[in-house]
């Protein structure tokens, strides 16, 4: 008799988790940020897990759909984002043509946006206990590996030494507030992880010190690919300037500036390739890129694009146009880098290292930590997606949110910034 792969029961655990003071032109990142854990239990008693942003937005989303998955079964993923579309409704969005997220730094902020980041994560949960289910890795039900394993980045952060007034977890990495700190990062990530290409956020301070910063990778790492992701703080006319000081050590340039008709500027005015999650992290944004010529590469990210077949679908669209393919990364934890992993693993065209935060995040909800060797990560075969969810610590972490007055509940780096400068504001952008 056949399995019965009915969803009978769907838990959301809403959870914070310590994030070091990593700056962006937004501001600096919070002590805890908050994150969800989607687990799909089947009639069976298979249990699938899933991870996406956690904030308030999100779990208003999250809750409906998860009352009318109960009933499908796992294999109906194909329904999931017309399902949520009917059940969760439309929450407030940052509007205008330069309204960005200040927790994602992912661009024009819309219902339709947030719902696909909620879709992904029970997208990513059914397909796990499918997996466990039949005995198949999550690769497998995507239509298998065509590489054994997957080549990530160093993701390096202007940063202080901690959080104002020793607020969150403390960590041993000091501050990195000019190139030899850059440096000194960048060492440690290769000690430690073996990677072999470098991703530094910008936009954080004026443009000629980040292209200082950029300048000490590149003598320090001679010939690593570098990259640059100011999160669209610059002019059109600045970001050609960057390119120019920059254009014989840079890989790409990540959304120098916001909208795609800048970035199309830029690039028709220089020869390094534009990268993107911002103007780009839906289908009906490429039209318009593609034809403009706006980008050439798109980071792609599961949670924005609503799930790894989406993911999939697109890398083929970009293999169509001729448009390189890597994947973006926000503050996850090993659940979502597992999903990553994946679905990474089964495209065909993967041109570049992805980039990932994990190396950053000192907690986490999985029993094993997954473990980058030579930059790395290896394509399990493990049912499912091969990691364990660890009770205990997702209790911890969920205990930590119910704790939390609401300060911590929803991402804001503006706020976090306020508490060091009360001055501070969410800067308009064009910044430089």
């Amino acid at each position: 008799m056949g399995q019965d792969l009915t969803v009978t029961g769907v838990r959301l655990t809403p959870i914070l988790v310590a994030d070091p003071p990593l700056l962006n032109t937004q501001g600096v990142h919070q002590p805890y940020t908050p994150r969800l854990i989607v687990e799909v239990v089947t009639a069976d008693g298979v249990t699938g897990v899933g991870e996406t942003y956690g904030d308030t937005k999100y779990l208003d989303l999250a809750r409906p759909l998860a009352d009318a998955l109960r009933g499908r079964s796992v294999t109906a993923v194909g329904g999931l984002q017309e399902l949520a579309a009917r059940v969760c409704g439309d929450v407030p969005s940052a509007t205008g043509a330069d309204a960005v997220d200040a927790g994602g730094l992912r661009g024009v902020q819309t219902a339709d946006k947030l719902r696909l980041s909620v879709v992904s994560a029970f997208e990513v949960a059914c397909l796990d206990a499918l997996g466990k289910a039949v005995g198949l890795p999550v690769h497998a039900l995507l239509g298998g590996k065509v590489r054994d394993s997957v080549d990530y980045s160093a993701y390096l952060f202007y940063r202080w030494a901690g959080h104002p007034g020793g607020a969150g977890e403390a960590d041993d990495w000091g501050a990195a507030l000019d190139p030899a700190g850059i440096v000194a990062q960048a060492r440690r990530f290769v000690r430690d992880h073996g990677f072999t290409s470098f991703k530094l956020k910008g936009g954080v301070f004026p443009p000629a010190e980040e292209i200082a910063a950029v300048r000490a990778l590149a003598e320090a790492f001679p010939g690593r690919p570098l990259r640059l992701d100011p999160n669209g703080a610059w002019s059109v006319e600045t970001a050609l300037h960057v390119a120019r000081e920059l254009g014989d050590v840079l890989e790409y340039l990540e959304d120098p500036t916001s909208t795609t008709a800048r970035m199309a500027e830029v690039a028709a005015g220089t020869d390094i390739p534009l990268a993107t999650n911002m103007c780009v992290t839906t289908f009906a944004e490429i039209p318009e890129a593609f034809a403009r010529g706006a980008v050439q590469v798109v980071l792609s990210d599961h949670h924005y694009w609503g799930g790894l077949l989406a993911t999939r679908d697109l890398a083929a669209l970009c293999r169509t146009f001729g448009v390189a393919l890597s994947m973006h990364s926000n503050t996850h934890l090993g659940i979502s880098l597992a999903a990553m992993t994946h679905v990474a693993a089964v495209v065909p065209q993967l041109d570049h290292a992805c980039d990932s935060h994990y190396p950053w995040q000192t907690e986490d909800v999985i029993t094993e930590r997954l473990v980058f060797e030579d930059g790395r990560l290896a394509v399990g075969d493990r049912p499912g997606l091969g990691v364990e969810l660890d009770r205990e610590r997702l209790d911890r972490l969920h205990r930590r949110w119910l704790d939390d007055d609401g300060t911590f509940r929803d991402r804001d780096d503006a706020a976090a910034m306020r508490v060091a400068d009360p001055r501070w504001r969410t800067p308009s952008v064009p910044r430089w």
